[in-house]
């Protein structure tokens, strides 16, 4: 892999946004951009601005050469979001997805969570809790990132959704080694 390459991962949501860059396996910059605000972002539109301005910070402080992002939901599950929730998403998916290609000019690759999981070698098995498993990885793989909790103990909100967005930072840039030795 060229040392140059630079990887963002993308976890995308209309409520909070995880984002990670990452180089060769090191994080340079992780976070998550919180739109739920109803005020200050009362739209979809309100929420892309934000976060196509988020994108353009990064532009000015790395790089970037390859762009992955989450890939939406397609189906419904049980007890999982509307036909509403699953259209909106994949709306907002698409218009970041675009933010990216004007911004970076680069065309954001898809992928699913489940193979960026494996891609990135968190071992989840049947019946496990992935949002855990993801965070349990994160934890153990970088333990200078800090990971706040409520006074209950659970992750802050935006943790996991930033967690997510390394592993899907950490899976591009496997791809991109693979495809770079092939």
């Amino acid at each position: 892999m060229n040392a140059k390459e630079i990887i963002l991962g993308l976890d995308i949501s209309t409520s909070i946004t995880g984002v990670t860059v990452i180089q060769e396996d090191q994080i340079l910059e992780t976070a998550f951009w919180d739109t739920r605000n109803k005020k200050h972002f009362p739209t979809i539109y309100h929420k892309a601005d934000h976060i196509k301005d988020k994108l353009k910070d990064l532009v000015s402080k790395h790089k970037i050469s390859h762009i992955y992002i989450e890939q939406s939901l397609h189906s419904f599950r049980s007890g999982f979001s509307s036909a509403q929730t699953l259209s909106t998403l994949s709306r907002f998916n698409g218009i970041i997805s675009w933010i990216c290609w004007d911004t970076f000019g680069i065309q954001p690759e898809m992928i699913a969570a489940t193979s960026a999981r494996k891609q990135a070698g968190v071992g989840i098995k049947r019946g496990d809790n992935a949002k855990e498993k993801v965070l349990e990885f994160v934890i153990d793989k970088y333990p200078d990132i800090e990971i706040q909790y409520t006074k209950h103990g659970n992750p802050k909100p935006g943790t996991l959704d930033m967690c997510d967005s390394i592993v899907i930072a950490l899976a591009g840039d496997k791809l991109v080694r693979e495809a770079q030795t092939t």
